[in-house]
């Protein structure tokens, strides 16, 4: 167990966003103890926290918001906050999207480190999983093992050559996301841009945010990352969804072809299943019996 985390100072940067292509800035600000991840729509005037409850909608994304307003695109940032320990933070947006970069929370976590990292003094609560758990999703799969730690297995399966098949497993640390997860590209299949735009997405996408995989192959003149890049990305996106569960998760994480909408839909049961988990608030107080998480 450690202590929960902060930055030390705001700060601020702005961007694309990769579905609305609309300008944004984001500051991220200091934030108490055990107030969680909070964000706010500055042009709107709308502040939440970012749960599960909170999400809208997954569609190509995981967009959070409250009262009809909405932040899309929120799994990158998320992701970055939650793979490097940033639990209590306020994030302001002015605009509907966090802005893109470069695909992946590489740039994120670069903007976490200049703000700087500062230790609370209270101990972050965790997520233990006391027993399996297996959820079912059409042609996805999620299950949880007991496990000393956190650690992703996660396979993928996409019949264009350039893909195929993909595994990856390993230990979730500070470190291993950093070099191992965090430089990861979101991507995508040329064959369907016209059809993303269309239904109003992917306007801000480009070869500077995306892997495009087009009939023979990947269109990026830079080529990959990593040999895996895909499966990677799909790591980094499990682990900022994951995250709206408010606490890290202490568990083996077992997935097969799974997406944002899964991954909520999971959530939501695995929250449901109290039995399955414990709130660990020191290393000897369990607390599945007096927390309540809304669902």
């Amino acid at each position: 167990m450690r202590l929960q985390r902060t930055i030390r100072q705001a700060i601020s940067f702005e961007g694309i966003g990769l579905h609305t292509g609309r300008q944004a800035k984001v500051t991220l600000r200091p934030a108490p103890k055990d107030t969680g991840i909070a964000f706010m729509r500055t042009d709107k005037s709308i502040a939440f926290k970012a749960t599960v409850d909170s999400v809208t909608d997954t569609a190509f994304a995981t967009t959070i918001g409250s009262s009809g307003v909405t932040i899309k695109t929120v799994e990158h940032l998320l992701s970055a906050l939650a793979g490097i320990g940033i639990d209590n933070i306020t994030v302001e947006v002015e605009g509907p999207e966090i802005p893109i970069f470069d695909g992946s929370s590489k740039d994120l976590i670069s903007v976490i480190v200049d703000a700087g990292i500062e230790e609370q003094n209270k101990e972050r609560p965790f997520m233990r999983i006391k027993r399996p758990f297996l959820f079912e999703d059409g042609h996805s799969r999620v299950a949880v093992l007991p496990y000393n730690g956190t650690r992703i297995s996660y396979s993928i399966f996409y019949s264009h050559f350039g893909v195929g098949e993909q595994t990856i497993s390993l230990d979730i640390t500070e470190d291993t996301f950093i070099h191992e997860i965090a430089a990861a590209r979101t991507f995508g299949f040329f064959k369907d841009i016209e059809y993303l735009r269309l239904n109003g997405l992917a306007k801000g996408g480009s070869l500077d945010n995306a892997i495009v995989l087009g009939d023979h192959g990947i269109l990026n003149s830079s080529g990959l990352r990593f040999k895996d890049e895909f499966v990677r990305h799909k790591v980094l996106d499990i682990i900022g969804d994951f995250s709206l569960i408010g606490f890290p998760i202490y568990g083996h994480i077992i997935v097969n072809k799974s997406g944002h909408s899964t991954n909520i839909r999971f959530l939501k049961k695995i929250m449901a299943q109290s039995d399955i988990w414990d709130i660990i608030s020191d290393k000897s107080a369990p607390m599945s019996s007096v927390l309540h998480i809304n669902t």
